[in-house]
C-alpha cells in the first residue's frame, strides 16, 4: 500500500484529445502531481495507471471540457514538448495517449455491444456477455531514409511546419510484410523504386498510436514525382545542406543523423 505522501506525489498526465496539462507552461513546464491538481480534478474522474516513475505511480486522466482554473495549468500540444520534457516523460505522456483512447473506444463489445469489463493483470477488456476479449492494438507503420550517391531523399508533408522536411513514412497495409510496406509507401509517395533495406530501428509513436519502424534503402529506379496529397514537396539533399528537420526525439530524425555521422567519417 503506498504512503499517503507517494499518492500525493503519484504523476497525473491530464490529457485532452493530443493536448496534456502541464505546470508552469511558460517558463519550464512538468507534469503536475495529484497533490498540485487535489482542487482542480474530480475525485470521480477515472484515472488508469499508466507505470511507476520511481517512487511514484503515473496516471491517465481523460480531461472534459472545462476550463482550467488555476492560472498556472495550461493544456499545450503534446508536440509542443518535445525538447522540452524529458525523454522517459514523453514516453509516458505517448503511453497514456493510447491509454486513455482504448479505455475510451472499448467500453462495450464489438460483437454483441455489452459492456465490457477490465481483465485482472492485464491491459484489457472482456466482454461480460459474450466472453470476448479485447487488447490495445498497434498499428505497424515504416518510415524509410532513402539513399542515392551520398544524398538523402527527404519530403515535406502538408501536415508538417512549414519547411520541414523527413524521411517517407506511413502504415502498413493488411498483408504486407514490413519491407514491402516501405518500397510501397517510397512508390506511392515519391514515384521512385527502392532496393536493399535495411533495418535501423523501432520507435513507439503515440500520434498513430503505432509502433514506427525504420528502415535505410537504395534508390533503384525513377523521378521524384509527389503524389500531392501526402506528399506536397520532395527533394535530394546533400548532408551539408540540410533543410529544416524533425525534432531529436524521432525515429525520424535518428535515420539523418545516424546517416549524416557515417558519411562524416568516409
Amino acid at each position: 500500500m503506498p504512503s499517503a505522501t507517494a499518492a500525493r506525489n503519484a504523476l497525473l498526465i491530464v490529457l485532452r484529445d493530443t493536448q496534456v496539462l502541464v505546470l508552469d507552461a511558460e517558463t519550464a513546464p512538468t507534469l503536475p502531481t495529484l497533490e498540485a491538481l487535489r482542487h482542480w480534478l474530480p475525485s470521480s474522474r477515472p484515472r488508469h495507471l499508466v507505470a511507476r516513475l520511481g517512487e511514484s505511480d503515473v496516471f491517465a486522466v481523460e480531461a472534459d471540457q472545462a476550463d482550467v482554473e488555476d492560472h498556472r495549468l495550461q493544456f499545450v500540444p503534446v508536440r509542443s514538448l518535445f525538447g522540452v520534457l524529458d525523454g522517459s516523460l514523453l514516453d509516458l505522456v505517448g503511453r497514456s495517449l493510447a491509454v486513455v483512447e482504448f479505455e475510451a473506444t472499448h467500453r462495450f463489445c464489438g460483437r454483441c455491444a455489452s459492456p465490457l469489463a477490465p481483465i485482472t493483470g492485464e491491459r484489457g477488456k472482456r466482454c461480460l456477455r459474450c466472453n470476448l476479449s479485447f487488447y490495445p492494438r498497434i498499428p505497424p507503420a515504416v518510415i524509410t531514409l532513402v539513399e542515392h550517391e551520398g544524398r538523402l531523399l527527404l519530403a515535406r508533408s502538408a501536415r508538417f511546419k512549414t519547411g520541414v522536411f523527413s524521411a517517407v513514412a506511413g502504415f502498413v497495409e493488411i498483408g504486407e510484410s514490413l519491407e514491402q510496406a516501405a518500397m510501397r509507401e517510397v512508390r506511392e509517395e515519391v514515384g521512385v523504386e527502392i532496393a536493399d533495406l535495411r533495418y535501423f530501428g523501432s520507435q513507439p509513436w503515440p500520434f498513430g498510436r503505432s509502433l514506427m519502424v525504420g528502415y535505410f534503402g537504395r534508390y533503384l529506379s525513377g523521378e521524384i514525382r509527389v503524389d500531392g496529397s501526402e506528399i506536397v514537396e520532395a527533394a535530394w539533399f546533400h548532408p551539408t545542406q540540410l533543410p529544416l528537420l524533425p525534432p531529436p526525439i524521432s525515429i525520424a530524425r535518428q535515420l539523418i543523423d545516424s546517416f549524416v555521422a557515417a558519411n562524416r567519417l568516409l
